[in-house]
């Protein structure tokens, strides 16, 4: 499912400088400033991204901001799941390509086999850390936690759970109804390998979408429900679900908040996510433009109220600058495989 979601344009006021200086300054001053509005009145064109419903709080916040500043400048946010916008970011024909594409996980052999074939040369970008949350019906007060080991024999393939009162000794006999993201998410990509083993080893008889929203509706709609999203939209509609700690079959529990998906010790369900831009669209200066301003604000827009995500730290902000600004491209992470658990390390010897 892909929804198209442009963020409304407006401008802001300038508050003007109260600081006493010389006449010839003041006039040099006031034609810099001159020059900067008219720079933003220049700036036109567009910046196209799709991609994963989980980075999309992220980039939508980004584009409504920036727009403020550039409101000539046409930024659209489309939701199509990371494997949805890699289609769409890898399309073979150019006109139709976006500019940049969000994603929940890391590129995928497949898709650098299609960029080589095709040509696109991209940079890949980490902007923050998500943790994907494990969610019931608000009024289920009979399951506090679930293992890792409890979660594989719900969701693995052929499994034939369809009752809570199949999963442990002690839950009630109540029909479980499964919702989680469609298998172009890089959530469910993630979701499964962490749990199941392997990549997209789950079952199909669970209702699936790419948009959070519907799966919020879902579980909020079902005394039985279980179900799974990155934990952005959780805090988005906190008041109609209720999480579930997570057991790392090591008998302690741990509920997932922003100080503990920080801590680094939400396992294994924590993952970063990244951009992916193109290095062509990046020579435009509108897609410039809007790249430098997330990461001058990028702490700011990741940790916002509206997107309750995990910044990264100023390290790996700057060489994510860094890598824009010489134009390096491939996937870092692709490259150090399973590996890239520390990310700073993955991309300072890349």
């Amino acid at each position: 499912m892909t929804r198209q979601h442009e963020t409304p344009q407006r401008r802001t006021n300038q508050a003007s400088s109260s600081t006493v200086v010389s006449v010839g300054l003041m006039a040099v001053l006031m034609g810099l400033a001159t020059m900067s509005a008219q720079g933003q009145e220049r700036l036109t064109g567009s910046v196209k991204l799709d991609g994963s419903s989980t980075v999309a709080p992220i980039t939508m916040a980004a584009a409504e901001m920036f727009m403020e500043h550039h409101p000539r400048v046409r930024v659209t946010v489309g939701i199509s799941g990371t494997g949805g916008g890699f289609n769409k970011f890898l399309d073979e024909k150019p006109s139709l390509r976006t500019d940049i594409s969000d994603a929940s996980r890391t590129i995928k052999g497949k898709e650098l086999e299609r960029a080589e074939k095709l040509g696109i040369e991209f940079i890949e970008i980490p902007i923050g850390i998500d943790g994907i949350v494990v969610m019931v019906h608000p009024s289920n007060t009979f399951c506090k936690h679930l293992s890792v080991a409890e979660l594989k024999r719900i969701w693995e393939p052929g499994s034939g759970i369809t009752n809570w009162s199949q999963i442990r000794k002690g839950l009630p006999d109540v029909p479980l109804k499964l919702y989680g993201p469609g298998t172009d998410s890089g959530t469910f990509d993630y979701f499964t390998k962490a749990i199941c083993g392997k990549e997209k080893a789950s079952r199909s008889d669970y209702t699936a979408s790419e948009s959070d929203n519907v799966l919020v509706r879902g579980i909020a709609g079902n005394r039985g429900s279980l179900g799974y999203f990155g934990y952005s939209y959780y805090e988005a509609n906190r008041d109609k679900l209720r999480l579930v700690a997570i057991d790392n079959n090591n008998g302690t529990p741990v509920e997932p908040s922003l100080d503990v998906i920080r801590g680094g010790t939400y396992k294994p369900l924590s993952r970063p996510m990244f951009l992916y831009v193109n290095k062509a669209a990046y020579r435009r200066p509108e897609v410039k433009a809007f790249l430098g301003f997330f990461f001058d604000n990028a702490r700011t827009i990741v940790e916002h109220p509206r997107v309750n995500y995990v910044a990264l730290s100023d390290e790996l902000y700057g060489i994510g600058r860094q890598r824009l600004d010489t134009g390096r491209t491939g996937s870092a992470m692709a490259s150090a495989g399973e590996k890239s658990a520390n990310m700073a390390d993955v991309f300072t010897k890349d």
